[in-house]
């Protein structure tokens, strides 16, 4: 296993499949990840606004370059449904090289 500082997992929740998808090929387009991993609806309870609510959400696991996190960042914003959309940064600490090295090269520019 390679470790490494270099790559990220971006989290972010959408609220139908089809949003999800719109996203995930809106970042690949751009370069800006290389692979975004979309789970089923699962139900997500939140507090927002002083209320607790409840829906399906569909999960999206996005793997990018820590130099791509910020415009990945501003385009989740700008193609999200959500006014304050879910999105959660996570460092890669280490992973197989050769799958690193594709995560690299599928979001140079």
């Amino acid at each position: 296993m390679h470790k490494s500082k270099k790559f990220m997992i971006v989290w972010s929740n959408a609220p139908d499949k089809a949003s999800a998808e719109k996203i995930a090929h809106g970042l690949l387009e751009k370069r800006l990840a290389a692979c975004v991993h979309v789970f089923p609806a699962g139900v997500s309870i939140y507090r927002w606004e002083g209320k607790v609510h409840q829906g399906e959400e569909w999960t999206l696991m996005i793997k990018t370059r820590r130099k791509r996190v910020r415009p990945l960042v501003e385009e989740i914003k700008r193609m999200h449904a959500y006014d304050v959309p879910e999105i959660l940064v996570s460092p890669v600490v280490g992973g197989l090289r050769d799958y690193l090295s594709w995560v690299d090269e599928e979001t140079r520019l």
